[in-house]
């Protein structure tokens, strides 16, 4: 399949993992791209500023679940493919309110499904690329790994938000032989990341001297993956992967949250020329979250056989360039935590 030289729609564009793809496409010279995003507090315009002006690039703010707007973009564009990542994200906020992640999560994907059914009917060589989570999968034990054949057992909320809309997708796919391909990824870490998460709240906190909440006793395990692999990813898959395929995107790279809170507290004393365990000094740990995963790890061995994809950063390396990059963006960080970037998308974007 070949959807290159073509207008793709990017949802979700403006958060964290979405700017890094629509700046991938952008950069390949390949497709001309329409950024849709709603602008939550987690999507940022200043996330895409070296890339705003650039002839093949658009944004528009919507939200997916408004369904006749979203046709109207399909008339408009004729959209030959849709890179799906708008959606509510963070798990804590899904556990205080649920309702607001089936609305975007599953209530959005169906809205786009049906619009791209419509607009797509006896077209050839289109694509609805779904992007999910390993969080579908649910928690793994000691040993193991999530492979594309694991069955959904999803924990919280947000998870069975997402796992919902992958179900949908591929119902879709079985049911209207809709073109669909979807792909798991593990957690992301690396610039433009908002600062509810992990790693740029304690780069954050660190920085202050405030607290580092760790949930429990830190044990739970991850598998990180810088973002800019999983963007080259994500570009590989819309490109080359098959119709009707699911592809893991990991790192092979576990750690305990509470490993990670060290490794990162020793890199920013070293930044910061403070004395080696001046920052471990702030750990504090806090009441476990509510349905807790214990651990998560991706098998990506199909992705790597079948195109070629692995990670291209070992995890220090990605941390070190993760903290060099929020020490020279502290602008950044101060506009997305007062809200300014809403000033600058009323004075760039509002009347377009």
């Amino acid at each position: 399949m070949s959807i290159t030289d073509s207008k793709i729609l990017i949802t979700g564009g403006a958060g964290f993992i979405g700017s890094h793809v629509v700046r991938r496409f952008i950069k390949t010279g390949k497709y001309q791209v329409i950024n849709l995003d709603k602008l939550t507090y987690a999507g940022n315009l200043e996330n895409l500023r070296d890339i705003e002006k650039n002839p093949n690039y658009e944004f528009v703010k919507g939200d997916i679940c408004d369904f006749e707007f979203i046709k109207s973009l399909f008339k408009k564009y004729d959209f030959h493919g849709v890179v799906h990542l708008a959606a509510e994200s963070h798990v804590d906020r899904s556990i205080t309110n649920p309702m607001e992640f089936i609305q975007t999560n599953v209530v959005g994907t169906v809205s786009l499904l049906n619009a791209a059914k419509e607009a797509w009917q006896d077209k050839k060589n289109r694509r609805f690329y779904h992007v999910s989570t390993d969080e579908v999968y649910g928690s793994l034990g000691d040993d193991g790994l999530f492979t594309e054949t694991t069955p959904y057992d999803p924990k919280s909320p947000y998870s069975a938000s997402k796992a919902s809309s992958d179900h949908f997708v591929r119902a879709y796919g079985n049911t209207y032989g809709f073109p669909f391909v979807i792909s798991n990824c593990s957690n992301n870490y690396g610039p433009n990341h908002f600062p509810e998460k992990l790693i740029p709240l304690m780069i954050h906190n660190i920085k202050n001297r405030k607290p580092l909440p760790v949930y429990g006793k830190g044990e739970n395990v991850r598998d990180w993956l810088y973002v800019e692999d999983h963007a080259r990813a994500i570009e590989l898959i819309f490109e080359k992967g098959n119709d009707g395929e699911t592809y893991n995107i990991g790192g092979f790279n576990e750690w305990k949250n509470i490993d990670l809170v060290n490794l990162l507290c020793d890199i920013m004393d070293s930044k910061l020329g403070n004395a080696k365990g001046t920052s471990r000094e702030l750990i504090t740990y806090v009441k476990d979250r509510a349905g807790h995963d214990l651990r998560y790890a991706i098998d990506a061995s199909k992705l790597n056989k079948e195109l070629g994809w692995k990670p291209s950063l070992q995890f220090e390396e990605g941390l070190e360039k993760t903290v060099d990059w929020y020490f020279e963006n502290e602008q950044w960080l101060d506009d997305v935590t007062s809200g300014d970037y809403l000033k600058y998308y009323d004075e760039n974007y509002s009347n377009r």
